[in-house]
């Protein structure tokens, strides 16, 4: 199994690259040509979809060939059509919807929490949220699992989200 981390100059490159690692993953530089690709988490918006440069394309022709692409964290909320981060950024535009800061007590929404329907508990960290009716998951009522078309975000980093996190990765792996 070949997976492209695209890479931004920001990002949980390393985690995500030993997770998948451990997974039997072969890790490939090509975007274009990889049996998946990873937007991975970690940054800011702005600076993210800049250092993104031509795998913004590359990206968008892949989701739109019905190719697989996996969202962690930030790289959920890049996929959908803008975030109100850095004062306003335009997405990829791949899944409908945008990306707003959290607003409530805990914000950075940091530690573990349980992803409904499932019942199992991973690690998040984050300050905004996807707001999108491509939502198929939540946790405490917020957008924790999202699919459009090829296209799968999670707002958890399943890198650091232990055995979960494993059989969650697994289970992306083993649908490509």
């Amino acid at each position: 199994m070949k997976v492209a981390i695209c890479r931004y100059g920001a990002g949980n490159v390393r985690s995500v690259e030993l997770a998948l690692q451990r997974l039997g993953a072969d890790i490939v530089e090509d975007v274009a040509g990889a049996d998946l690709a990873i937007l991975p988490g970690v940054g800011s918006a702005r600076s993210a979809m800049e250092g993104l440069g031509a795998s913004v394309d590359l990206l968008r022709e892949r989701h739109a060939a019905g190719r697989p692409i996996l969202g962690i964290c930030l790289g959920l909320q890049l996929a959908l059509d803008e975030s109100e981060e850095d004062g306003g950024v335009a997405g990829l535009g791949i899944v409908p919807g945008r990306a707003v800061r959290l607003r409530g007590e805990r914000v950075p929404r940091i530690g573990w929490a349980e992803v409904e329907p499932s019942g199992e508990a991973y690690w998040f960290a984050h300050s905004y949220e996807a707001r999108t009716e491509a939502t198929v998951a939540t946790s405490e009522g917020l957008s924790a699992i999202v699919e459009h078309g090829s296209f799968t975000g999670v707002q958890f980093h399943p890198e650091k989200s232990g055995a979960a996190g494993a059989r969650f990765l697994e289970r992306c792996l083993s649908r490509v």
